[in-house]
């Protein structure tokens, strides 16, 4: 038998097992730790936001810039498969932004938030921030899986994704503090069951605060300024 890899040599001879996943999560949550200190020694808050690609993170984020240039100092970390699209967005409204691309992964890991946390770091005079947003890969299965040393985690579901992401992709709601329901603004055309939708998170996590936002409208855009507001006292 190998004893690195616990492969079967021989006949009769008893395979060796070894969790590869407990040993990946738990090196992952280390470095997690590591990120959030980090965060907490720049004055800073953690948000990793997580959604499927298009609900509307971006936008978010740019609205939010709008309303908070004043007053508040803050920066993205943003995650996507290829291209600095999104953080090309965000420094347009004069906020620093570090892109990860991560080749092909469907998520960022603790590791890979790490080094742009370094590089954010660098890039804000004094290193000092409020807020550090995390902008997640879109992907509602496997950044729930992952730990980055956030303080709080924030899920999106857009109207036009339909009422049913709660229960289709529970740990996401689960492992969540707030729900986002992003996109009002196109309620009165789409089937979308905001009842529904507040039902199935809470059930799954009765704890979770709900916002039912729409940037293009500012419908909500004040009572998640509050929620910003709240985290940071």
């Amino acid at each position: 038998m190998c004893e690195k890899c616990g492969c079967q040599t021989g006949m009769g001879t008893k395979p060796k097992v070894i969790d590869v996943n407990k040993s990946l999560f738990e090196a992952n949550e280390k470095i997690g730790e590591q990120n959030r200190h980090h965060v907490e020694r720049m004055g800073a808050v953690a948000i990793n936001m997580i959604s499927s690609p298009g609900a509307g993170k971006t936008t978010l984020l740019e609205a939010t810039a709008d309303a908070l240039k004043d007053s508040v100092t803050f920066g993205v970390i943003e995650g996507d498969i290829e291209t600095e699209k999104d953080a090309q967005r965000i420094r347009a409204k004069g906020i620093p932004a570090v892109q990860l691309t991560t080749g092909g992964a469907c998520h960022l890991d603790a590791s890979l938030v790490h080094h742009g946390i370094h590089e954010l770091e660098h890039i804000v005079p004094g290193g000092r921030l409020d807020i550090i947003f995390i902008e997640n890969v879109g992907n509602l299965v496997c950044p729930a899986a992952f730990y980055l040393g956030e303080h709080k985690r924030i899920v999106m579901v857009s109207v036009p994704e339909g009422s049913d992401k709660p229960a289709k992709y529970p740990r996401a709601f689960i492992g969540s503090d707030l729900f986002v329901i992003s996109k009002a603004d196109l309620l009165p055309y789409f089937d979308f069951s905001v009842e529904e939708a507040i039902s199935e998170a809470r059930r799954l996590n009765p704890s979770i605060d709900v916002l039912i936002i729409s940037p293009k409208s500012g419908q909500g855009m004040d009572k998640w300024l509050d929620y910003l507001s709240g985290i940071l006292k």
